[in-house]
């Protein structure tokens, strides 16, 4: 697998593929394809051991035309300048695509948390809360877990934010725990949507889903999530996974739970007993299945790897793990690509429902929040269909900026350009 392609380039190669579809004129295209404004700064914190440590962090908000800036922020060692103006320009479109009132953003800090402790983990995110704090808040910039973060970093940023403001503003952010104003269903958010876009992919593609066979690379929350309902909901037969430490497999079928117990337990999937070979992530992502589920990292594959692709459909869950270049050669091939923009919208979606809760002070049932998102995911996917047939685009990925282009110039036309 290649590291090469740069995921900035690749947002904005995605941009004018789908403008060859659309009368928008190319100096507003051009503003489309940068994002507004990008916080960098250098983290100084006290170790545990008393020593100074130095860590890189970014924050970038691409474009509020819709509303409030919205996205995640990673922990990873390869955060970089250039992955975060590309999550947060990704973040623009798939807020479009499902239709909910935000612009993106994205934030990380170039660390790997598992070389700290959790009192050191604390003070690295309050210090990098402290420099957010002018940046965000509930009508400005909402941020929310990403790569490595979830609610405990989540409920340290918000506690700070509100200290330092002196103010009670559980809208600050989401994917926060639910006693500190999170949401039902947050969790499972992105696995949900992931599952929702791949029935409605088999429907529309005439397959069938029950006993089609499924493979899963990275096996976080996304993917663990995504696998374990297309298990129970759609009845899928998940024949692989995998995590950074290699890929488990029975042809037979897995027990996607099973196997995320063995991972939390053991911290790898490598090792699971249920399976009857292991291999690596590379091959994992040429099984001969139904449905392929890349949802590690960007440029998970690559154009090597997408001629070796054997799958029918590829569900993105991750952000950005087909480069372009990969995308020509699965479109030449006739595999069909679903989108991360649609495909993980969950998480936003759900972090949109969280975010209207923490404002009305009123909060809903799981149940509510999963048919809501259901019928979001849905309706996005009807728009993506009607675009893909209507423009003639190649691919699916192309039609989804398609709706999200259009839905973005139309709010900055309406709003026009402020001198």
């Amino acid at each position: 697998m290649s590291d090469a392609a740069n995921p900035f380039e690749s947002l904005q190669e995605q941009i004018d593929d789908a403008a060859e579809y659309l009368s928008v004129r190319s100096d507003l295209l051009e503003r489309l394809k940068h994002p507004e404004r990008i916080l960098e700064t250098n983290l100084t914190v006290e170790m545990d051991d008393g020593s100074l440590a130095v860590f890189k962090a970014f924050r970038s908000q691409f474009n509020g035309d819709r509303g409030p800036y919205k996205g995640g922020i990673r922990y990873h060692p390869g955060v970089t300048r250039d992955e975060v103006k590309a999550l947060s320009g990704w973040m623009v479109y798939k807020t479009a695509v499902v239709d909910i009132p935000y612009g993106g953003g994205k934030g990380g800090i170039a660390i790997d948390p598992r070389e700290h402790s959790d009192g050191e983990m604390e003070r690295i995110t309050r210090a990098f809360a402290k420099e957010l704090r002018p940046f965000i808040g509930p009508d400005r910039d909402i941020p929310a877990p990403d790569v490595n973060t979830g609610q405990r970093e989540m409920n340290w940023i918000k506690d700070t934010y509100e200290k330092l403001e002196n103010t009670t503003a559980p809208g600050v952010i989401t994917g926060k725990a639910p006693d500190s104003g999170g949401s039902e269903g947050r969790v499972e958010a992105t696995g949900r949507s992931v599952m929702l876009t791949a029935r409605e992919t088999f429907d529309y593609l005439g397959k069938k889903v029950e006993n089609a066979t499924v493979a899963v690379q990275g096996y976080g929350n996304a993917g663990s999530v995504a696998a374990k309902l297309i298990e129970s909901d759609l009845g899928g037969k998940v024949i692989a996974v995998s995590d950074s430490s290699g890929a488990v497999y029975n042809p037979d079928g897995l027990d996607a739970q099973a196997v995320k117990d063995f991972k939390d337990e053991t911290g790898s999937v490598t090792g699971y007993e249920g399976a009857s070979e292991e291999f690596t992530n590379e091959e994992l992502l040429a099984l001969d299945v139904d449905l392929l589920v890349p949802a590690a990292l960007e440029n998970a594959i690559d154009a090597e790897i997408a001629r070796d692709v054997r799958a029918d459909v590829i569900v993105e869950a991750a952000n950005g793990p087909v480069t372009p270049d990969a995308d020509e050669i699965l479109t030449e091939r006739d595999v069909e690509v679903l989108p991360d923009i649609l495909a993980n919208a969950g998480g936003v979606t759900v972090s949109y429902f969280e975010w209207v809760q923490n404002r009305q002070r009123f909060y809903w049932t799981e149940e509510r929040v999963n048919e809501e998102l259901e019928r979001l995911i849905t309706e996005a996917f009807d728009a993506l269909v009607e675009a893909y047939e209507g423009k003639g685009t190649p691919n699916f990925r192309t039609a989804a900026y398609v709706v999200a282009i259009e839905r973005v110039v139309k709010a900055h036309e309406q709003g026009g350009t402020w001198p």
